[in-house]
């Protein structure tokens, strides 16, 4: 039965991934209609929004949340066309920028992990695999939703990159370095840890933010040279990434360097376009007082 739910969910969103583009997005705008309508998150959304921007007005921010409704819709059919999207629409959809860097970094032997956010379009973000010297790859989370966990990793398995566990991560990692398979991977950094495990906060969109460490912990460990994937949507299913160099020699940095200095990155990406980051996300679930004078009294280290 299970097998039944997981090809006919993914058969129907592979029919719809065949319609053309301007078909998808006048379902996303119909989608868009709707999510408005039924108010999807928008009481997340909308505090989410007056804790990150308190220096706008209701009107302002009800202006980024209509506007993140139809990023999102998009979002939506930009995902089911992973079904049949080519080497060559992903080359005309997504342009990589300073390429030349991590592939410099092949070159020298060493492996790289990629940072980046729920921002943009970062399902797509495996298709630097078809331009990169590097195997590519990502670290996901199981969704709860065993059907919808199946089907969104058989997607993001079709740009030929491997689909690491978050729990196995280490491991999988070492086996890599063992097999002497040079790697390139994508680390979404702005997870939510879960409450038993916060080991670190910082100040992020003017708010106590829990920091999953995983990102840093990886890094340190294996010397790797950690990138900010800086993503940019240039226009409707139009999207370019710029690789940042961040951090050459991980393992001489200072404990929570790493991770703080990728949240500053992404929190500037939010600020010049908010519309483009997942607020639907409950990002601050664990956080009672989200003030950030905590931090700066008693360290990124103390517990909520």
């Amino acid at each position: 039965m299970e097998n039944f739910k997981f090809w006919l969910l993914y058969y129907s969103m592979g029919a719809l991934g065949i319609l053309p583009w301007r078909v998808l997005y006048f379902l996303s705008d119909i989608f868009y209609v709707v999510i408005r309508i039924v108010g999807y998150r928008n009481s997340v959304i909308l505090e989410n929004l007056r804790y990150s921007f308190p220096e706008k007005s209701e009107k302002e921010i009800r202006k980024i949340r209509n506007k993140f409704y139809h990023h999102f819709s998009d979002l939506f059919v930009e995902v089911i066309k992973l079904h049949t999207m080519s080497k060559r629409s992903f080359g005309k959809h997504i342009v990589f920028e300073n390429i030349e860097y991590p592939d410099k970094i092949f070159d020298q032997g060493r492996d790289i992990l990629v940072a980046m956010g729920h921002y943009g379009n970062w399902e797509w973000i495996g298709a630097a695999n078809l331009v990169l010297k590097h195997q590519g790859g990502a670290i996901y989370k199981p969704l709860k939703s065993k059907l919808f966990d199946r089907y969104m990793y058989t997607l993001r398995s079709n740009t030929d990159g491997s689909i690491l566990p978050m729990k196995t991560v280490f491991r999988d990692l070492l086996r890599l370095k063992r097999d002497g398979i040079k790697y390139i991977i994508g680390v979404i950094a702005d997870q939510t840890p879960n409450k038993n495990q916060i080991q670190h906060y910082t100040c992020f969109l003017n708010q106590k933010t829990p920091v999953h460490m995983g990102l840093e912990k990886m890094a340190v460990k294996f010397n790797d040279v950690v990138i900010y994937a800086r993503m940019d949507k240039v226009k409707r299913g139009y999207y370019k990434v710029k690789f940042i160099p961040l951090f050459e020699n991980a393992k001489d940095t200072k404990e929570f360097e790493i991770i703080d200095t990728v949240m500053k990155y992404l929190e500037e990406d939010i600020r010049r376009k908010p519309e483009y980051w997942l607020w639907s996300h409950r990002r601050w679930k664990h956080v009672t007082d989200r003030s950030c004078k905590s931090i700066e009294k008693n360290g990124g280290d103390e517990q909520n």
